[in-house]
């Protein structure tokens, strides 16, 4: 079975109107998730938490498409 994991994160934004974060060390990584379904149940939780702060924006990263397992592997990944 394939495995799809999710990142959620998310932090203060510069302009709401982009997607720019005001401080990177200070993004709140919510968690990895092993479905999407569980990192939008997450998503939602944050969302609605910080929902009077319109700068704060959270996301979900699809993690498993960084990686086409089909691909070979780069040379860093070849590294011992």
């Amino acid at each position: 079975m394939t495995q799809r994991l999710h990142l959620v994160f998310g932090g203060e934004l510069v302009d709401p109107s982009k997607n720019t974060f005001k401080a990177v060390d200070d993004l709140h990584i919510v968690g990895i998730f092993p479905n999407y379904e569980a990192a939008f149940n997450a998503w939602k939780s944050e969302a609605q938490r910080t929902v009077d702060n319109a700068h704060m924006r959270y996301f979900i990263a699809h993690l498993h498409r960084l990686r086409d397992e089909e691909t070979e592997a780069s040379t860093t990944e070849e590294l011992e």
